[in-house]
């Protein structure tokens, strides 16, 4: 269920439980028109905050009760400066997870009146950043028959309350198509692999987006040979369920049907098991979750469609599951891509390179696009140099790559940029092939490698890869599933908002 959300200028009648925005100082929650007994109680109740609480924090309920009745929290806002690098969402996750814990449904969080966050000519955007930081913490999927007695509630309705919801709601309206893209990545990345296969990931995606003006095409294995793609079909070659290539085509509006469209290729393994190389049964279960490059990319798309953006995009997505079987591919196979060069095998767990190859290959050849970005969970090794905080991202054109940074570090989703070098090619080159898929055993910087493989399918075209292993899922108390990375970041870089 997703909740509602609004916003009103006074308090939120209809909710059953309010967090009010306050700072150590006081500075920024006085709220008039509230019951004496209530304005003391929230005085008081700063002083509940632990010593060196962070922005987030959430203390209550107090002891008074707001208009109607309801159960009143404290949330602590940060300070001027702090309101950078996806703070305002941080807070409305933090406000909703605390409130939806307690068990309330219909959820208020009020800013006051002479705030410096409510005050400031940002109050509507800040008002529907936490609105959307809410909305996304607000976002559960299972497939239990039976809920547990210490589930959280499922938010019904949030209301932001403040001056400035005359602006959130315009502010609004762009990020509610984001939080429909990132949920939908969301879904599937959370479906299990004997739901969500190459085929049936497809059709989920013409039912969702047709509808809203995308054109989706679905490719076969037929047409998938015709195109000569040998990489995506050897890597599905040792499953019963077969590949797919997804096209998807955004014209814009307006000006944006003008010049080429920008591309986003996404990683699309609906099931790993490594193939041949098999992977350690533990924690096997999460590579379900290595389709979130597709899943991210068919969010995006979504949200663009939603926005009605200018901006004219495509997306190729090719999915496959890797399987071992008497029909799968070895090691020290060659293979023929989509470009025509030869691939020597080393280990089938390496395949995500594989089938983007021959999807990078594709997108560029056909669309002739003016970038291109791919986002795919490729690597253990970027998870070993950035952990879970950070995406890596190399990219063979420096703007490109800095905006996708500084978009990242604006919506939260942030990126590092790690090296490409002609160097790391001595690393690739076989004897038998034009290029071997990784580096030889003894070699390090898998990640690295990865990307200066991906380079030889790009040309010349600004071009950016995106290594999502280690953010593809929600993590910390209280989360779990998808996390739906990169649709924000991508939406804002393609549409501003």
């Amino acid at each position: 269920m997703t909740p509602t959300v609004e916003f009103q200028p006074g308090w939120p009648r209809a909710a059953t439980a309010v967090a009010i925005g306050v700072t150590r100082t006081g500075s920024s929650d006085r709220i008039d028109d509230l019951d004496p007994a209530l304005q003391k109680a929230i005085r008081r109740g700063r002083r509940l905050f632990p010593k060196g609480a962070e922005p987030g924090a959430v203390v209550g309920p107090l002891t008074a009760f707001g208009p109607g009745g309801a159960a009143v929290y404290l949330l602590m806002l940060p300070a001027v400066s702090g309101w950078a690098d996806g703070a305002a969402q941080r807070l409305g996750e933090a406000a909703l997870r605390h409130l939806a814990a307690a068990g309330h449904a219909r959820l208020g969080i009020v800013l006051g009146d002479r705030g410096r966050a409510a005050g400031s000519r940002m109050a509507g955007s800040r008002m529907a950043d936490i609105a959307l930081g809410a909305r996304l913490a607000a976002y559960r999927r299972d497939l239990r028959t039976r809920p547990r007695p210490d589930d959280p509630a499922r938010v019904r309705q949030l209301i932001l309350a403040g001056p400035g919801s005359a602006r959130a709601r315009v502010a609004w309206r762009p990020l509610a198509a984001i939080a429909e893209g990132v949920e939908f990545a969301r879904e599937l990345v959370d479906e299990p692999g004997n739901r969500i296969y190459p085929a049936s990931f497809a059709a989920a995606i013409r039912r969702r987006l047709a509808p809203l003006g995308v054109s989706v095409e679905i490719l076969a294995p037929p047409a998938l040979r015709r195109l000569a793609m040998g990489a995506l079909l050897a890597v599905a070659s040792g499953s019963a369920n077969t590949a797919r290539l997804v096209v998807m085509r955004w014209p814009g509006r307006g000006r944006g049907k003008a010049g080429r469209p920008v591309a986003l290729v996404g990683k699309g393994v609906t099931f790993d098991t490594g193939g041949i190389s098999i992977k350690p049964a533990s924690k096997m279960e999460e590579m379900k979750g290595d389709m979130a490059g597709a899943a991210a990319v068919a969010g995006t798309m979504l949200a663009l469609a939603r926005q009605k953006a200018t901006t004219a995009a495509v997306a190729v997505l090719p999915l496959v599951e890797n399987m071992p079987s008497g029909t799968a591919y070895r090691p020290g196979d060659v293979l023929t891509s989509h470009s025509g060069h030869t691939i020597e095998v080393v280990d089938t767990d390496a395949e995500g390179r594989l089938i983007l190859a021959d999807a990078l290959s594709y997108a560029v050849a056909r669309f002739k696009p003016r970038a291109v970005v791919d986002l795919a969970t490729l690597t253990y090794s970027v998870i070993a140099a950035l952990g879970h905080l950070y995406a890596g991202i190399f990219s063979n054109n420096d703007a490109l790559a800095r905006k996708l940074i500084a978009v990242g570090d604006a919506t939260g989703e942030r990126l590092w940029r790690l090296p490409l070098h002609g160097d790391y090619n001595e690393h690739l080159k076989s004897d038998i092939a034009d290029i071997r898929q990784c580096a030889p055993d003894d070699e390090s910087a898998d990640a690295v490698h990865a990307a200066q493989f991906l380079e030889h399918f790009v040309g010349r075209t600004p071009w950016a890869h995106l290594d999502i292993a280690g953010v593809e899922f929600l993590r910390g108390e209280g989360r779990h599933g998808g996390s739906g990375f990169a649709v924000r970041l991508l939406t804002r870089w393609l549409t501003g908002h």
